[in-house]
């Protein structure tokens, strides 16, 4: 697969996750963070709560389903750019008083589905 296909599948999985956690409420505050060589999909807010969110995404029938693509070494670089996301801009703002690590997993088709596990990442990942 080229990396410009790659890049477009990431793109509309970035899209789905996006509109599925506006449906429910949240606002998207960033997309696509830069914390050093790290990159965050989407960060977005509902009340006192920050979800910073990795997506994942598979075409329909692939082998490995998008949540067993996350390695442990990925699961440590989240939280690691979770803890800088804090200090640069989080910690700043009044009315955050909770962040967790989600994953949503896209798996694109007609329809697409979407699976969102919520804190699926913790402090003890990383």
């Amino acid at each position: 697969m080229s990396d410009r296909l790659k890049t477009d599948i990431g793109r509309e999985a970035e899209d789905i996750a996006a509109r599925h956690l506006e449906d429910d409420g949240f606002v998207v505050l960033w997309r696509n963070v830069r914390i050093g060589a790290l990159e965050v999909d989407i960060v977005a807010k509902k009340e006192d709560l920050v979800a910073i969110v990795e997506v994942r995404s598979r075409g329909p029938g692939s082998f490995e389903g998008a949540l067993a693509s996350i390695t442990r070494e990925k699961r440590r670089l989240l939280v690691r750019a979770s803890r800088g996301i804090w200090r640069g801009r989080l910690k700043k703002m009044d009315d955050v008083e909770r962040v967790r690590i989600d994953v949503i997993a896209v798996t694109l088709g007609a329809p697409p589905t979407v699976e969102w596990i919520k804190g699926a990442i913790t402090e003890q990942d990383g």
